[in-house]
């Protein structure tokens, strides 16, 4: 089990986990397809970090559109973590979150290709369904948008 705590970005290993997670983000991404550092560290915007005896595993972002739609951001597992549940515990954190919050839909962006099969297939599992562009994305070959509806 993990410990999932609200981060405010000033850990080392946050810092580290969130290096790692924009150098792979612009090695598998067109420009401007994550937040940095300045990005997640906004009002609107709540991070959360997994831990497991001292060590960083994951992370994962709540940012708000509106009162009622918040999108995933920079969901990241560390390497040593894989395929452990990390991202199951952190998106479950995000996805409660949004709930208690009243959001009625929660949406993200993410990429297309094989980095990015273990997240659409971690994102389907929860029940997010591919969908329109939303924000400021629009629709692309890279470019792939899905929702979950809240209710």
């Amino acid at each position: 089990m993990f410990d999932i705590r609200e981060d405010d970005l000033s850990g080392a290993q946050t810092r580290a986990l969130l290096t790692l997670h924009l150098e792979k983000m612009h090695a598998f991404s067109p420009p401007g397809h994550a937040l940095d550092f300045s990005g997640l560290a906004t009002p609107e915007v709540t991070v959360w970090t997994a831990w497991d005896q001292g060590r960083i595993a994951g992370i994962g972002a709540l940012k708000m559109l509106s009162s009622d739609t918040g999108e995933v951001k920079s969901m990241r597992t560390h390497p040593d973590f894989m395929r452990k549940g990390v991202g199951t515990a952190i998106l479950g954190t995000i996805i409660a979150t949004a709930k208690q919050r009243g959001l009625r839909r929660l949406s993200l962006e993410t990429g297309s290709g094989a980095a990015f099969d273990p997240a659409l297939s971690l994102y389907r599992r929860h029940g997010f369904e591919p969908g329109d562009a939303f924000g400021f994305y629009t629709p692309n070959d890279f470019t792939r948008c899905l929702h979950l509806e809240l209710g």
